[in-house]
């Protein structure tokens, strides 16, 4: 059984989002649980090429095609992770504060937090802080994460801080920021929970903030 789950995970890592999906299929059809496919195999993967990315061993392109072989993996999975009633670890709600038209970063980070078998709600880019709050509230999430890129849109990270709190939802869920010119003295001065300086970081910190 291992063997098959190594190769989910090693043609996951080389991007081939093809071979993913029949190994996968091969995998369920081989009467493997889906959440150990899911685990074992594509977040297993996935967690390789986010520690790869952190050390700078591989760039932006491919953790963009890793990532869309482990969603050829996951598609195949879903169905049969709702019917077995496999949760998701926890909730995230994502986006780009207002002002700001800069993703590349925050998809990143959202793709590692799949990764690691976390629900993520994207709000998209130039997000209000009504936004933020709203989702937060319908989505029941566990963690609100913030992006800017910019020095002009950073502070905007404070007003949804504050909006969290002026909602009264500030002890339901954890605040992360992030982004180039985000710092951790910028995050503690704001009142938000946790900075991080890159994708990979960002995914454990949310994982273990969950936990």
């Amino acid at each position: 059984m291992s063997n098959i789950l190594n190769e989910i995970s090693q043609n996951l890592q080389q991007g081939r989002a093809k071979a993913v999906k029949e190994l996968v299929e091969k995998a369920v059809g081989e009467g493997i649980d889906a959440k150990t496919i899911l685990e074992q195999g594509l977040i297993a993967g996935m967690s390789v090429i986010g520690e790869k990315f952190k050390n700078n061993e591989v760039y932006v392109p491919q953790v963009l095609i890793a990532a869309r072989a482990m969603k050829a993996g996951t598609e195949v999975l879903q169905p049969l992770l709702a019917s077995s009633g496999v949760k998701a670890k926890g909730k995230v709600v994502i986006g780009t504060v207002r002002g700001d038209l800069h993703d590349i970063g925050k998809n990143l980070v959202k793709m590692m937090m799949e990764g690691k078998g976390l629900e993520v709600i994207d709000l998209g880019v130039d997000v209000p802080a009504e936004k933020f709050v709203e989702k937060a509230i319908e989505e029941k999430a566990d963690i609100v994460a913030c992006s800017a890129l910019l020095t002009t849109t950073m502070t905007e990270i404070g007003t949804v801080v504050d909006a969290i709190v002026r909602a009264g939802i500030r002890d339901e869920v954890t605040i992360m920021i992030g982004g180039a010119p985000v710092t951790d003295s910028f995050c503690k001065q704001i009142g938000a929970d946790i900075y991080t300086p890159d994708a990979a970081s960002a995914a454990e910190a949310a994982v273990k903030a969950i936990s």
